[in-house]
């Protein structure tokens, strides 16, 4: 029945350094599109084919998780690059990895994972097939 992952919300406290983050520093693209009840310009990050959609903490669309927090996602990512070439862009980024590289069960296969912290404090784990 279910075929993939489209897109997630993301709720943050401070919208700036969230759009640094997710766009400077792990390489995603910033769209703006109309939608929500009412509608009206939102932000997302696009990569491969999903997108991650922004809210800021209390001004968040309609219809919204019923406790949406900043700070709350444990969030997995495959990177396109060798894990390798992530860990010297977060390093050129001064981004602090605080784990890894270490061995991880993934969706599909084994991964090897670096983890870091996004503004809001969401773990962050970027891996690479192993």
């Amino acid at each position: 029945m279910i075929g993939h992952l489209d897109h997630l919300v993301l709720t943050t406290a401070d919208e700036a350094a969230c759009v640094d983050f997710y766009t400077r520093v792990l390489g995603m693209a910033l769209e703006t599109f109309v939608g929500g009840t009412p509608p009206v310009a939102r932000k997302a990050f696009k990569f491969g084919a999903q997108k991650i959609n922004l809210h800021v903490k209390g001004r968040e669309f309609e219809p919204k998780a019923h406790l949406p927090v900043p700070g709350s996602l444990d969030l997995c990512f495959l990177a396109s690059i060798p894990l390798a070439e992530v860990i010297a862009r977060l390093a050129q980024a001064r981004w602090p990895v605080i784990e890894g590289p270490v061995l991880r069960t993934g969706a599909t296969q084994k991964i090897r994972s670096v983890y870091v912290r996004d503004p809001d404090l969401n773990l962050i784990e970027i891996s690479e097939l192993a």
